[in-house]
């Protein structure tokens, strides 16, 4: 073995240490950039977001001053065009911001858009409000009243005294409903009477017209009083008018709803043994009268002939003298079953309810005899 270091591969001399590199300090400016990068976008946001809630803000604080307005939306009118009706009745700050939501509202592939219509809108309503508003269609609306057992004469004189238009504009509007009728109604028809279903409407303020009543009276009809007849009407053997017709008669003649039913078995009974069904709501219709416990009608009256009498004249009348309530279309298609033929007014809204005539006769002996002891 060699005594020479280098011969045994070894080295006796000092080893080279690892170079260190000298890190260069970042200058001041330089570590302040990402601190200002956050500040500025912090700063914008702020900036940003004051800025959206004074747009969306209310124009008007709520005050007693802060009326609402009647706006319409014409159909077509683009998201745009419906902000710059806003803007142009100061119920926004500005179409800008209006446009943003409409942009939002577009990438959340939010269902359905702005509609047409009249608004009642008001300046302390948010934008954010007005535009859920319009989006939803929460159109201002109309409501009437038509209680049921109404005819088109005291419909005409409701809307007339409601100043919503005059009687003959409504009646006129009935005759031509009538030239154009719905497929459901059948073509031999000759009058609208109670087809025109007595209830409480809201309708859009657009359709407050008397061809917007009366096609809404009519559609309610279909919805409510149609279905009922396509389901138990083919049993019943009663046509369509013919149902409504007795329906309505039932409808003048029954004050308490627990004998409802009862009259409308009566009066099936009567039609089936062919006996006229002697009401006094018809005499009343043929000649435009309305008697009281004061005025009944008198034996003249019951005597002049009209196709609407039915003490002369046997069957149904031509049409229906009213409109009828659900309750007395439903009671015409499933009454009561009773051997009763007659009944007489108590005029408390009660009947006295007979299966002779002797016994009828007595029944109403005895309420005029109470009438003239009070």
């Amino acid at each position: 073995m060699s005594d020479n270091p280098r011969m045994n591969g070894k080295s006796t001399g000092p080893r080279p240490q690892p170079r260190r590199v000298k890190r260069k300090r970042r200058s001041k400016p330089e570590r302040w950039v990402p601190l200002l990068g956050l500040l500025i976008a912090g700063t914008s946001y702020g900036i940003g977001s004051l800025w959206w809630r004074s747009q969306v803000s209310p124009v008007q604080a709520q005050t007693p001053d802060a009326d609402e307005q009647v706006i319409s939306i014409p159909p077509g009118t683009s998201a745009n065009g419906v902000g710059e009706i806003l803007a142009e009745n100061n119920l926004i700050h500005s179409p800008t911001a209006w446009k943003l939501w409409t942009r939002w509202a577009g990438v959340t592939n939010r269902e359905g858009g702005f509609q047409a219509g009249t608004y009642q809108l008001s300046p302390s309503k948010s934008m954010t409000e007005l535009a859920e508003t319009i989006w939803d269609g929460k159109v201002q609306q109309a409501s009437f009243t038509i209680p049921e057992g109404w005819n088109i004469g005291q419909m005409s004189r409701y809307f007339e005294q409601q100043g919503w238009f005059t009687a003959d504009e409504f009646t006129a509007a009935v005759d031509a409903a009538l030239l154009n009728p719905p497929e459901w109604l059948p073509g031999d028809i000759d009058s609208l009477e109670g087809f025109l279903f007595p209830d409480t409407y809201q309708i859009p303020v657009d359709a407050k017209t008397p061809e917007g009543v009366v096609a809404s009276m009519l559609k309610h009809f279909e919805d409510t009083a149609l279905p009922l007849y396509e389901e138990k009407g083919a049993d019943s053997g009663f046509t369509l008018q013919e149902w409504v017709t007795l329906a309505s008669i039932v409808e003048k003649e029954a004050v308490i709803d627990e004998e409802r039913p009862t009259i409308s078995g009566v009066f099936i009974n009567r039609l089936e043994q062919g006996i006229p069904l002697g009401s006094d709501p018809t005499v009343e219709y043929g000649l435009g009268v309305t008697q009281t416990p004061d005025q009944p009608l008198t034996y003249a009256q019951v005597d002049t002939p009209t196709p609407y009498n039915t003490y002369r004249n046997p069957g149904l009348t031509p049409t229906p003298i009213a409109s009828p309530g659900f309750a007395s279309l439903e009671v015409s298609l499933k009454p009561s079953e009773t051997d009763y033929l007659y009944f007489v007014a108590n005029y408390d809204g009660t009947h006295v309810f007979t299966k002779n005539y002797n016994d009828h006769l007595r029944a109403q002996a005895q309420i005029r005899d109470r009438i003239d002891a009070q």
